[in-house]
């Protein structure tokens, strides 16, 4: 077993943002994953399809002999750890479910909600999505629910959130927030990575920011050039120098599961935004394709370690990029809630 592999075994491992899973651990096993945020229903669900995927997710968790571990607090990720199961953290990527019903946080709190990321592309009642072109900011209605969110402790992320709805979130909340996956702006152009500003915004508010391997987020937008991990990991570094070590992590991006090689998760191309498409029409349509040439699966991560280390990044940093950092950000916000 090489040190790499050692590392990643033995180091605390929290993929910060999984779009789709069915249930099946075995690629997130051979992956070292350790627990991951799960987007629990599709992007744009409504109140009772995100209810319905919650309760299948219940389902799943409370089958005999099930691999999996819901979490709840940050004490749960050592116990999924030392349980040999994976540790499913329940989050969304749009905040629609909710409507303009704010009491319905403290239901979804209940059920397991821990991660929210209040607009998905597009407006919703709390605000701008990253691709709407008119830029409003966080509604009355948003702040009233980032306050909620703050107070029963769901960790609020922004990672398709619109650049002004952002500024409002860090401006409103007590608690630090998190981009889950998101590259560098400077680097890839493309509306759904971030800028300086606000990273560094985000850093000082004590939050991070999660790194994706996502193809076109990693993209030079060369047609004869696909990205590999060395273009991640640029993209990782220069995140590394705006925001500190301390608030950096990973979000895959990924889909995982069985049926990995189909999955699609998706309401028509005409609601993707065109850095996708212009990713897609280079490099194909099935999600493999979508990710880095070299790491497009979970079972692929182990290689982003060994070329952290061989690159010289200290062990205590490989493990902080890894999970640690994660799991002090979530207890944080987690312990702070009064629910």
């Amino acid at each position: 077993m090489t040190d790499a592999l050692r590392l990643h075994q033995d180091a605390l491992v929290i993929d910060g943002l999984v779009y789709h899973c069915d249930g099946d651990v075995s690629d997130l096993k051979a992956g070292g994953i350790d627990a991951l945020n799960i987007t629990t229903c599709h992007f744009e669900a409504d109140f009772p399809e995100a209810c319905a995927e919650i309760a299948r997710w219940h389902g799943i968790l409370k089958r005999p002999g099930s691999p999996w571990l819901q979490i709840e607090t940050a004490a749960d990720f050592e116990r999924a750890k030392a349980a040999g199961k994976i540790g499913m953290i329940m989050g969304w990527q749009n905040s629609r479910p909710v409507a303009d019903e704010p009491d319905r946080l403290y239901f979804f709190r209940r059920l397991g909600l821990r991660i929210m990321q209040l607009t998905y592309n597009y407006r919703n009642a709390l605000g701008d999505g990253c691709l709407e072109p008119e830029e409003a900011g966080l509604t009355l209605l948003g702040k009233q629910c980032v306050a909620i969110m703050n107070d029963i402790g769901i960790a609020i992320d922004l990672s398709h959130v619109g650049q002004k709805t952002m500024w409002g979130a860090i401006e409103h909340s007590t608690q630090p927030v998190l981009i889950t996956h998101a590259n560098a702006r400077v680097l890839a152009n493309l509306e759904r990575n971030k800028t300086d500003d606000i990273i560094k915004a985000v850093a000082q508010k004590g939050g991070l920011i999660g790194a994706s391997i996502y193809g076109p987020m990693c993209w030079n937008q060369d047609p004869k050039t696909k990205p590999t991990i060395e273009d991640y990991i640029r993209h990782l570094e220069y995140l590394v120098g705006v925001a500190g070590i301390d608030h950096v992590s990973f979000g895959t991006d990924l889909a995982t599961g069985a049926n990995y090689q189909r999955m699609a998760f998706e309401r028509g191309h005409w609601r993707r935004w065109e850095g996708i498409n212009r990713f897609n029409r280079v490099f194909g349509e099935d999600i493999p394709s979508r990710y880095l040439a070299d790491c497009n699966k979970h079972s692929d991560l182990p290689k982003v370690t060994e070329a952290l280390l061989r690159r010289g990044w200290k062990e205590t940093d490989v493990r902080a990029y890894l999970g640690g950092n994660l799991r002090r950000v979530l207890d944080g916000i987690w312990s702070a809630g009064k629910v």
